[in-house]
Formats: C-alpha cells, sequence, structure tokens
C-alpha cells in the first residue's frame, strides 16, 4: 500500500501472540492479537452491533444505513464518521481500520457490482473482518446464493455476539445483551402462542411496477415466526429477495402484506405509507385480501436485517398481526 500512497496497513495477527483471540466467523479464522481498536462498520445490523457492545468509540467509519438507527444508539452514531454508499477499497483503507464488519455479505462478494473486497484481501492487509453470521455464505467471495438456510436464525445472532464479545474484549456486555435479546423473543412469543398464524408477504416495490418478496432464507421469515405468523413465500429459497409475479402474489393471496420500505438514514416507519399507498392503488391486487381487508402495512427493510433487530421487529409484527 505503501507505494501506492495509501495508509501504511495494520501487521497481520500473530495467533501464537499473548494475549490473541482467534474465532471462526462464516468458515474463516478471525485472529487479533488484542481488542481492535478502529473498527469500520458496513450496514444497519453491524452498525447498531457495534453500538449495542458498548464500541461506538472505536468507530473510525460507518456506511449504508437503511434507516434511521434504533432510539439508543442514535446520539452515539451522530458522533462517528458516516457515508451513505459502501466505500470504495481504497476508502475504507484510508480509515486504516483493523477491523471490518458487514451486516450483509455482499460487501466482501466478487459477483455483482457493491463488492468491497474480499476478507482475504483484507486479512492480507493485516485487516480482519466478519459478516452477520446469519448470512453466511459458504466461502468468501460468494453472496445470498450460498447461505445455509438452517443458520438464519437468532441462535446464530446470539453465538455472533458471543464471539465479536471475544474479539473486542467485552464479553460481559455480549451476554447481557444477549439476555436481553433472548428475554423479548420469548415475551413476544409467549403473547401470540396458540393464536392462528396468518400468512404474510414482504413486499418490495420496485420502480418498474414490478415486486419482490422476502424469501424463506431471509431473516425476515424469523421475525415473522417470532411473531406468531407465516411467510407467505417460505418455500422460495434461491435467495433472499426472489421476483414474482402478481399473478403468484394474488394466486398465495396472503393475510397480509408489509412493505419493505428503505434505504437512508433518516427513513423511518411513516416513510412506508407511499409503499403501502402503491399496493393499495394497483388494480391487480385489488381483490387480494390483505387490500380489501386494509391490512397492508409499512415495515422497514431494517427490520428484516439478522441482527439485534429481531425481537424488535417481532415486537412491531405481532402489534400489527395480533392487533387483539
Amino acid at each position: 500500500m505503501a507505494g501506492c500512497g495509501g495508509p501504511p496497513a495494520p501487521e497481520a495477527a500473530d495467533p501464537a501472540a499473548a494475549g490473541a483471540v482467534t474465532e471462526t466467523n462464516c468458515g474463516l479464522p478471525v485472529t487479533v492479537p488484542g481488542p481492535p481498536e478502529r473498527i469500520y462498520a458496513l450496514y444497519q445490523p453491524a452498525i447498531e452491533t457495534v453500538h449495542a457492545l458498548g464500541l461506538s468509540d472505536r468507530l473510525v467509519g460507518t456506511a449504508y444505513l437503511d434507516a434511521q438507527v434504533l432510539e439508543p444508539y442514535a446520539e452515539a452514531q451522530a458522533g462517528v464518521p458516516y457515508v451513505p454508499d459502501l466505500p470504495t477499497r481504497e476508502a475504507l483503507l484510508a480509515a486504516t481500520p483493523d477491523f471490518v464488519m458487514s451486516g450483509y455479505n455482499n460487501a466482501f462478494a466478487t459477483s455483482g457490482t457493491e463488492g468491497i473486497s474480499t476478507r482475504a484481501d483484507l486479512a492480507g492487509l493485516g485487516v480482519q473482518s466478519w459478516i452477520s453470521a446469519p448470512l453466511c455464505p459458504s466461502a468468501d467471495g460468494l453472496s445470498d446464493e450460498a447461505i445455509d438456510p438452517d443458520q438464519v436464525s437468532m441462535e446464530t445472532v446470539h453465538e455472533d455476539l458471543r464471539g465479536l464479545g471475544r474479539v473486542f474484549g467485552v464479553e460481559e456486555r455480549a451476554e447481557e445483551l444477549v439476555a436481553d435479546l433472548q428475554a423479548r423473543a420469548t415475551a413476544v412469543e409467549e403473547r401470540v402462542a396458540g393464536r392462528p398464524r396468518p400468512s404474510v408477504a414482504i413486499l418490495l416495490n420496485d420502480d418498474d411496477g414490478s415486486y419482490r418478496v422476502a424469501s424463506g432464507i431471509d431473516f425476515g421469515t424469523r421475525v415473522l415466526e417470532m411473531a406468531g405468523a407465516e411467510n407467505a413465500f417460505a418455500d422460495l429459497r434461491e435467495r433472499r429477495h426472489v421476483a414474482v409475479s402478481k399473478e403468484e402474489l394474488i394466486a398465495r393471496d396472503p393475510d397480509v402484506i408489509l412493505t419493505s420500505t428503505c434505504c437512508d438514514a433518516t427513513t423511518t416507519v411513516a416513510d412506508g405509507e407511499a409503499d403501502v399507498q402503491k399496493v393499495r392503488d394497483d388494480p391487480a391486487l385489488s381483490g387480494s385480501t390483505a387490500v380489501r381487508e386494509g391490512k397492508v402495512f409499512p415495515f422497514l427493510f431494517a427490520d428484516r436485517a439478522a441482527g439485534i433487530r429481531g425481537p424488535h421487529a417481532a415486537e412491531r409484527v405481532a402489534d400489527l398481526v395480533h392487533p387483539e
């Protein structure tokens, strides 16, 4: 890097060094000589996880929020560097991070246009990395097509937090966070236990008027299950977002439709009303159960994220589908 005019890269960690910690994330060893001090967090799940672990003061950069951060972290987020799009590889390294966290796997994918770098490339520069484990691909450089559906769960989120707690030297805080998430999830599940489980479609409105849905491997499916509902498209599993025809949407006729409103650091649930109106105004869907019964609701893309928002999102969905 020095020959290219960039900042010097931190030295790679020696696994045998005193105090070194090695964890496995997405099948790759992550070894740090001590708790990382310069974190760059990509996407909402990673950014909010860093704040939740009490590590806000270690952030040297954050990028690509899909919505406003959760209220407890708003003040901390306002005090750290932020860019609305994913940084280039050069911009990322210019912040001299020693650890890069991503809430989604595409940041390290070689396919598509959003990949910044592979994790192996960063490791070669002495920069360790981490992907939110429910979205782990089967190999470095791959994306959603390589997710293991069995890992898309809150249990994986909990283990992810424990691993990060060991990496960053905040194990006690990680356990407290896991306990809080478990308690909130249990409270929601107990509240909806024994009630009928409505079918729900989480719908992405594309600019050309077509639709995509959150599939069975999307974390939104787990949110629906916690909230006492079922994903009407749970059998689709090839990618997290799957294009569906209006005919297919009508044929499945979900009881409830949730939007997937996105993508700005200022986005709130209220911004989803425009997406709701698009669905209501679509003549092809006018006879669908959700439209006819007024059960099209605004919902945030960020609330489908595989991370600490899970119970928070389930509470909101439970309020919508089980209002009584």
